[in-house]
């Protein structure tokens, strides 16, 4: 089976991880639109066109699944992807449900680029489970940008968080929504903003999991990982250049990680 993974960048590598941890069997296919990130901070209408190119190339590689692992893309047009090929298409949604059932009468934060809070996918969102108006959100687009670059834990990196925070009491928090797939890389520099008992929330497994539940696969513990084919801006490109993001993940503890059932 092969299944593709879109996003802006290399943000969607966290969810191509998680897949091949769960179903290592399958050929999977990874196009990252590098020369046109970061989409969080386009108009709607640029980032619906980007998308639908990418895509549209990604089709020709005949996936039997394709997965839109960027927030801002599924905020934007995941409905009129959805329409336009004949194999499923999954989306990626920042994890407010689970945020909003897991922390009771605290409140939650909501970290997204600017795209994925002003579209109307997370007002729905929070309308159908933020009856108790809990959630404040927050803007983080420059975060994308750092893990293009890959800086993950700089000067520039901490300056940028500190400042983004620094009119919020990280104190009444109880979790802390990652509402974009770049996010996850910088997960150890944003727990030493907050309480230690806070949750992070991250949609990657989840999204995993409703997908293959999806294509109702089930994994071979025997099988290995066929080689990923890797494309950045519809150019073939080469595996190691997405090496150090994938060492990245291994090395951050997801014991404090949440995962969100998108079902």
């Amino acid at each position: 089976m092969r299944i593709a993974f879109f996003d802006s960048g290399m943000g969607g590598l966290t969810v191509l991880h998680a897949a091949v941890e769960q179903q290592p069997q399958h050929q999977y296919v990874y196009f990252a639109d590098t020369l046109n990130a970061p989409y969080g901070g386009k108009p709607a209408a640029e980032v619906r066109d980007l998308t639908s190119r990418a895509c549209d190339f990604i089709a020709t590689q005949a996936p039997d699944a394709l997965v839109v692992a960027c927030n801002t893309a599924t905020a934007v047009c995941i409905e009129v992807l959805r329409q336009r090929y004949p194999f499923p298409v999954i989306g990626m949604e920042p994890a407010v449900k689970l945020a909003l059932a897991q922390t009771e009468a605290q409140r939650v934060l909501v970290m997204a680029t600017s795209l994925t809070l002003q579209e109307s996918k997370l007002s729905q969102l929070l309308q159908r489970f933020d009856t108790r108006r809990r959630t404040d959100k927050l803007a983080m687009d420059r975060l994308v940008s750092f893990a293009e670059q890959q800086q993950f834990d700089t000067d520039a990196v901490r300056a940028y968080v500190q400042a983004q925070l620094q009119h919020y009491d990280c104190s009444q928090y109880a979790a802390v929504v990652l509402g974009c797939t770049h996010f996850a890389y910088f997960t150890p520099l944003l727990r030493t903003c907050f309480p230690a008992d806070v949750q992070f929330v991250d949609g990657s497994q989840g999204t995993v999991r409703h997908l293959f539940d999806t294509l109702k696969s089930q994994a071979k513990k025997q099988d290995k990982t066929k080689d990923i084919l890797y494309f950045v801006s519809k150019q073939s490109a080469d595996s190691q250049a997405f090496t150090p993001y994938f060492e990245r993940l291994a090395s951050i503890d997801k014991a404090y990680l949440n995962t969100y059932d998108n079902a």
